[in-house]
């Protein structure tokens, strides 16, 4: 059982099949027990569920985590289950097998502290992803001291005047390993709207964020430079607005006056690396429902 009264699967029993059902529609009355009864129907045990009802917008997010009997309602089965009441209630909805890895691209220029984490976590099984490659704009012998454990690697060097053609580069081998996640894990490159559109809702970014906001060259100069008393980073979905995505995850850590610049970059690149790891885990859980520029979290 998880902190939040989940259950979470039982991998040694092949008698149910578990999935994780996420949704939002505007809140009326009945939604509840609308997903309630058709998954009792369905034979359905509900084993954790979390909702939310944004009074602002009066839109309502659930996550429910249950599971079938394995000789029961099949996949497809259930999809036209769940179409009947997403129908009723005008909802956008998924629903995904519990467990099940995410196809995921890393991407990472020359700073590898967050490539080398997520790894490390994803072979330690803390991480439900499955790496289908990782794509570099720094040649191979630049990550020598990584084992990327027969990870495809590719290298796709980038100036303004191939930003077009790498990116197309980039879309193949996304459609080609069927990812359905792509993680910026500090990839120094600014990718163009098109891109960023196309990879709407499914690629996380990590940058510092400061109080207040540094950008350009050395921020944690900058940051040095003016005294800061937090340092931080966030987590976000990429969107054509540079670097104001929908947050996923933030943290900040304090700084004292004793602190030099290169005190910051460590403790800078500890806070990235965790605030990173969390958002991939949070989306690889079926934890982050998008709410036009924000996101709603269902936090473990």
């Amino acid at each position: 059982m998880s902190g939040n009264g989940e259950m979470m699967p039982d991998h040694k029993n092949r008698d149910r099949r578990s999935y994780i059902l996420t949704l939002s529609c505007p809140n009326r009355p009945g939604i509840v027990a609308a997903i309630s009864h058709t998954l009792f129907e369905l034979g359905g045990d509900i084993a954790g569920a979390q909702q939310f009802d944004e009074r602002e917008s009066r839109i309502f997010f659930m996550r429910v985590v249950f599971s079938v009997p394995a000789d029961g309602i099949a996949r497809g089965g259930l999809d036209v289950a769940l179409a009947r009441v997403a129908a009723r209630f005008s909802m956008k909805w998924s629903l995904r097998e519990n467990p099940r890895p995410t196809r995921t691209v890393i991407m990472v220029s020359r700073f590898d502290h967050c490539l080398v984490d997520l790894l490390y976590r994803w072979r330690i099984g803390e991480l439900a992803i499955e790496p289908v490659a990782i794509i570099a704009n720094h040649p191979r012998q630049t990550y020598a001291h990584i084992d990327l454990d027969g990870i495809a690697f590719h290298y796709l060097p980038v100036t303004a005047a191939t930003r077009g053609e790498q990116e197309a580069r980039i879309a193949d081998i996304v459609r080609e390993t069927d990812a359905e996640l792509v993680v910026l894990a500090r990839y120094m490159q600014i990718l163009s709207d098109g891109m960023s559109e196309w990879l709407a809702g499914r690629c996380i970014n990590i940058h510092h964020s400061f109080l207040p906001g540094f950008k350009g060259a050395k921020p944690y100069h900058q940051a040095f430079a003016r005294g800061v008393k937090l340092i931080g980073a966030t987590a976000h979905f990429v969107t054509p607005d540079l670097d104001e995505g929908p947050i996923i995850e933030q943290d900040v850590e304090r700084i004292t006056h004793a602190d030099s610049p290169d005190d910051l970059i460590r403790k800078g690149r500890d806070i990235e690396r965790r605030v990173l790891a969390r958002a991939v885990r949070y989306f690889t859980e079926c934890r982050v429902i998008p709410n036009g520029h924000k996101t709603i979290v269902f936090n473990p």
